[in-house]
């Protein structure tokens, strides 16, 4: 399941809880659409502002919605007993895997991560995806650190921050980092943005949050980098700046939520206090940048979700 594409959906949240309806729908969509996998409870999933109940009951409402799509759930937590809780919860759910970043408040040694990771892959009957995300959790990992973890049991990939730009240098990180963990962990990419260059230069697997609410076009953005054509991926990427920016600029999770609205896949607020979402203008930026892009182009069809949701009314 750590290769092509694994799309990262909005869990639709406000004051009362989760939306469990349109979740289903965002999730049920990605599966239409033939994603390799689906990342529920990822950053853009807003994992860190839900209570374990919560949690729990959205890895459910994901696994149910994705069809047989394999489902890969956060379960990031500032403690380990709350890691090893949460891991309980989505194995229980059906996850074909879990998502381990490691969340802290006291800077942590590199000791404190492995030690981390340890006493949960101890516990685990999945695979773990190592969640290297430095810019939310402050955690910086080196690539010995990498190394090490990745000779843990049920270690299965890696996701790393975003790559270089440049393509020969974006090879020679890649390069560097599949020199210290086994043949037999996948290395995947995130930050949208370098996601072509990331593909082209090696990486397994791009962990996408425009493949949350665009499939489509993240589908053939990896096609054709893991085919190969590295000028028909960077071509894709690059009309695609525009929403890159605006990534870069307000995060993903932000811009996913205004996008959800504009579509009409989710309602407002979406987003767990403190959160807020785009001001005024910054959405009309979005709105324009959408309807520039067209990137509905071959768009699920909306009885999929709708069937999901309905299902979900039964359960």
């Amino acid at each position: 399941m750590f290769t092509g594409l694994s799309a990262f959906p909005l869990t639709p949240t406000d004051e009362t809880g989760v939306d469990e309806r349109a979740y289903a729908r965002l999730v049920a969509r990605l599966a239409t659409a033939g994603v390799d996998s689906i990342g529920a409870l990822g950053s853009t999933g807003g994992y860190a502002y839900l209570s374990r109940e919560e949690r729990a009951r959205a890895a459910r409402v994901a696994v149910e919605a994705a069809e047989g799509t394999p489902v890969l759930v956060g379960i990031g937590a500032l403690r380990t007993a709350q890691v090893l809780a949460l891991a309980e919860d989505a194995q229980k759910a059906g996850a074909a895997a879990v998502l381990l970043a490691p969340m802290t408040y006291q800077p942590l040694t590199d000791d404190e991560v492995f030690g981390l990771y340890e006493d949960v892959t101890r516990e685990l009957s999945v695979p773990l995806c190592v969640y290297d995300n430095p810019r939310t959790t402050h955690v910086d990992f080196s690539d010995e650190l990498h190394g090490r973890i990745a000779r843990l049991p049920n270690v299965a990939a890696i996701k790393i921050p975003p790559v270089p730009g440049d393509p020969a240098a974006a090879r020679e990180r890649v390069a560097a980092l599949r020199a210290l963990v086994p043949d037999t962990v996948s290395l995947g990419v995130s930050g949208d943005w370098s996601a072509a260059t990331g593909l082209s230069a090696g990486c397994d697997v791009w962990y996408s949050v425009l493949g949350g609410l665009f499939p489509h076009a993240a589908l053939a953005l990896t096609r054709a980098a893991r085919s190969g054509d590295a000028a028909t991926a960077a071509a894709r990427s690059e009309r695609l700046e525009p929403l890159w920016e605006l990534f870069r600029r307000h995060g993903g999770l932000r811009v996913m939520s205004a996008a959800a609205v504009h579509l009409g896949l989710a309602s407002e607020p979406n987003l767990p206090r403190p959160l807020r979402g785009l001001a005024a203008e910054d959405r009309d930026r979005l709105v324009a940048v959408l309807d520039g892009l067209d990137l509905l182009s071959s768009p699920a069809a909306p009885e999929d979700g709708d069937r999901a949701a309905r299902d979900l009314e039964g359960a």
